[in-house]
């Protein structure tokens, strides 16, 4: 973790630039505002009443478009998940000013200096957020976790809830959760391994803005408490998928596993790095023994995640089995609506599935639409968070062109090789031959260009 010395504001002017070259949307325009103040105060007048119900939330800190809430029960040996999904669908209808919008954007975009959000404020961080600061509208998703780890959707309501808490990752404690938190969470993780999933999350870069308006860039791995909660989810989505797909229906987040080629070359590369990796072991067993917090280890998870074919989004087709091969399981989003788009739609069909309705024609037809519009979606804020990445990279070294800096090698590039700095969260590329993953090299900085969000090292010495 580094902070980063910016005196001449490069990097609020860099990131202007990043908004304007991936256009980022700022604000939203006056009718779609207009719009949304109204929608937002729709009164939710469908919707049973449950604010008896302990739910709380856990998110970010900082965060105010709160998707989820959750409140757990004992129902003999399972537990029951009763997992609240801000009703989204309340506030924005098929073809209006706000749903347009929403398709033009696909999803939230964030980035250091602020976010560009899918929804108007009014509706995300305020009508529709579950915030604790008086009753919301919710889709009440009631999930079954078996013993096992088994799950199930027991069914699905339009409800009034009242958040008790608001609860954040780095802070929460044991008994500010539900009773079963944790137990759900391991009976999740023992799915998972028994599924042979390999959802393993490296660290990955960030770029944070502190609250003194100041920034920091870190590799930041996953507290165990955004691990535990993130299984909620899991539960959720798995649960809603198998539901789609037993009513033949649905949209699904899809992905394959690298090809047998390249397993090999992941083998290599563990070779590389001096990790074991038995024969007789899998990738999906492999992966999941390895731990984020060893550098080399690190390296090859992210290698892992390379090395696969990215998710993508796929509506139900008959005679298709929709899979996720990290997940190994069926898989479907819908506990984001706020922040995706694709979540709404999802939210919608399984409601009506759960209540023997048929799915809405419109939640249908957008099946077959969101497929292109997410994938575009998910491009550009994969492009935004490289780009915010690369300029504080080039912020973070400007002035040391000259020194030399201590890295390992953590993968091949075109012409060259991907190298991660020991002392600093700096990843970079470098025109080098004749190295291995996991040799450890000295580099030379020859430039930084913030304005082009370029670095450029060479090895201080020829490679041994």
């Amino acid at each position: 973790m580094k902070s980063l010395t910016d005196p001449s504001q490069a990097l609020s002017a860099g990131l202007a630039k990043i908004r304007t070259e991936f256009h980022v949307p700022d604000g939203f325009p006056v009718d779609v505002a207009t719009a949304a103040a109204a929608a937002a105060k729709r009164v939710p007048d469908r919707h049973a009443d449950r604010i008896a119900m302990p739910f709380v939330t856990l998110d970010p800190a900082a965060s105010t478009d709160l998707d989820q809430a959750f409140s757990i029960e004992a129902s003999g040996g399972d537990l029951l998940l009763h997992y609240a999904i801000a009703d989204v669908a309340w506030f924005v209808e098929d073809g209006d000013m706000v749903d347009l919008e929403a398709w033009n954007r696909g999803e939230t975009l964030y980035l250091p200096d602020g976010k560009a959000g899918l929804y108007p404020p009014v509706i995300a961080e305020a009508a529709a957020s579950l915030l604790p600061d008086g009753p919301r509208p919710a889709i009440v998703f009631t999930v079954r976790v078996a013993e096992d780890g088994a799950v199930k959707l027991d069914g699905a309501e339009r409800a009034i809830i009242q958040s008790r808490a608001k609860l954040a990752y780095d802070s929460v404690r044991a008994s500010d959760v539900p009773a079963g938190f944790a137990e759900m969470a391991r009976r999740m993780a023992m799915n998972e391994e028994r599924r042979g999933a390999s959802r393993v999350d490296p660290p990955e870069q960030e770029v944070e803005r502190l609250a003194d308006g100041t920034f920091q860039l870190s590799f930041k791995p996953l507290l165990q408490s955004e691990q535990d909660n993130a299984a909620l989810s899991l539960a959720a989505n798995m649960a809603i998928a198998d539901a789609m797909l037993a009513h033949r229906t649905g949209l699904f987040r899809v992905m394959s596993g690298p090809d047998a080629s390249k397993v090999q070359r992941l083998r290599s590369a563990a070779q590389a790095l001096g990790l074991s990796w038995p024969a007789a072991t899998g990738l999906r067993e492999y992966q999941r023994t390895l731990d984020p917090a060893d550098p080399h280890q690190a390296a090859l998870m992210l290698e892992i995640r390379r090395a696969g074919n990215g998710a993508s989004y796929q509506p139900y087709q008959e005679g298709v089995v929709p899979w996720h091969e990290a997940m190994a399981a069926t898989y479907a989003h819908a506990t984001a609506p706020l922040r995706r788009l694709a979540d709404r739609y999802v939210v919608r069909c399984a409601l009506a599935i759960a209540n023997g309705q048929p799915v809405p024609q419109a939640v249908t037809d957008a099946f077959a639409r969101l497929p292109r519009v997410m994938g575009r979606a998910d491009a550009r804020a994969s492009q935004t968070s490289h780009a915010a990445i690369d300029l504080a990279e080039a912020i973070m070294l400007k002035g040391r062109e000259g020194d030399t800096f201590k890295a390992v090698v953590t993968d091949f590039v075109d012409h060259g090789v991907r190298v991660q700095l020991a002392d600093m969260p700096v990843v970079a590329t470098v025109k080098a031959s004749g190295l291995r993953q996991g040799d450890n090299l000295e580099l030379k900085l020859i430039s930084t260009d913030s304005d082009q969000r370029s670095i450029v090292f060479e090895p201080a010495a020829p490679a041994a």
